[in-house]
């Protein structure tokens, strides 16, 4: 039997919120015992970087470009991380020592994989200087270069849950900038892929409108229920993306094109909600089966009018993956301390069913303290 490890795994996803912290002991196959798990909020000025960042490096051709403002959020990233990894010790009364590797995600600017080029950037060499810890950093970047599209990595990971729970049959869906989907069939298989958007356009329509930063609870979007045209919604699910066969992925700023001219904040809030509720359920299209259960992941699930929408729009039992005794928030941080060990002992990351690699493949940078 494989020696159970502690690890730490680290996240920032599209929604730029903030970076999740969990700890998980495992051994990177069937054993997973779930620890604590932390968010800790960017600053504005973070975000406005990470912000500044994903423009900067929109014309970006190389993994190792660094343009603008790319490379001043790169060392943030990384300062932040280590700020983080190092008050959780704090908090949950741990030391490095006692800490076996870190999996650290960066934060994604730029994802085409039709390109084969994905970059996440934050230094792991310079967060494992600065903790003290292994880090197993670049879990994407084997993936894309082997023709896969280096997203979702999860689903190995929503598997090991699955079994855990002993459901025969389950969805994942992680609502996060953009919204993804693992099927785990009751023969262990795994399908996945990007949906559409998650929380990124309703995000940015409702900072641009106000000064809030995220629609807090779906208030605003539920007060503006009916107040869009439906044959809009109709168009926006005519996007071609959603008839192309998975795997696929999709970059945060993908041209979704709403048409949101002369709508209140609310009725804008309520087509992008339903748009994303919808564009979840679609993908349903592509199951092999109807499974048990959908376990929604990700800080959407907090979405109370994105939530009921879902209930509406999907034709199966919904509920949010803490009815199951799941950490939601923490569940993908938890994932990629699950995918440094296995990057660690070499067993794969990705499947072609999960990405559309040839064969399933190992990855992730191992970088020393």
């Amino acid at each position: 039997m494989a020696e159970v490890l502690r690890a730490i795994g680290l996240m920032s996803g599209t929604s730029m919120d903030g970076i999740d912290v969990a700890l998980l002991e495992t051994d990177g196959e069937n054993a997973v015992r779930a620890g604590a798990g932390a968010t800790y909020p960017y600053t504005p000025s973070e975000r406005q970087l990470i912000a500044a960042a994903l423009h900067d490096a929109a014309d970006l051709r190389e993994r190792n470009e660094r343009p603008g403002a790319v490379s001043a959020a790169e060392s943030m990233i990384t300062g932040a991380h280590a700020k983080a990894v190092e008050r959780f010790l704090v908090e949950q009364r741990l030391t490095a020592a006692e800490i076996d590797l870190v999996g650290f995600h960066g934060q994604t600017v730029v994802h085409r994989p039709d390109e084969r080029l994905t970059v996440q950037i934050g230094s792991g060499g310079d967060l494992a200087r600065e903790t003290g810890i292994r880090v197993v950093a670049d879990m994407r970047a084997a993936d894309v270069a082997a023709g896969g599209q280096g997203a979702p990595v999860v689903p190995v990971y929503h598997r090991a849950m699955a079994r855990a729970l002993n459901l025969p049959s389950a969805v994942f869906v992680n609502i996060g900038g953009v919204s993804n989907v693992t099927y785990v069939g009751d023969d262990g298989g795994l399908l996945a892929f990007d949906t559409g958007p998650g929380n990124a356009l309703i995000d940015d329509w409702v900072a641009c409108q106000s000064e809030a930063a995220v629609d807090y609870g779906g208030r605003i979007a539920a007060a503006g229920r009916g107040a869009f045209e439906p044959s809009t919604l109709g168009r926006m699910l005519s996007n071609p993306y959603f008839d192309v066969p998975p795997p696929k992925s999709l970059d945060r700023n993908h041209a979704w094109n709403p048409d949101l001219e002369g709508l209140t904040i609310e009725a804008g809030a309520a087509l992008l909600t339903t748009f994303t509720a919808a564009s979840i359920a679609r993908s349903s299209e592509w199951f092999p089966g109807a499974p048990a259960e959908w376990l929604i992941c990700g800080g959407g699930r907090h979405n109370a009018e994105l939530m009921r929408l879902l209930k509406v729009h999907i034709n199966g039992p919904v509920s949010a993956a803490d009815e199951h005794g799941l950490d939601g928030d923490a569940i993908e941080a938890q994932a990629f301390a699950y995918l440094a060990v296995r990057a660690l002992r070499s067993l794969p990351l990705t499947f072609p069913g999960t990405t559309g690699v040839p064969e399933p493949l190992t990855g992730g940078v191992i970088f020393e303290p």
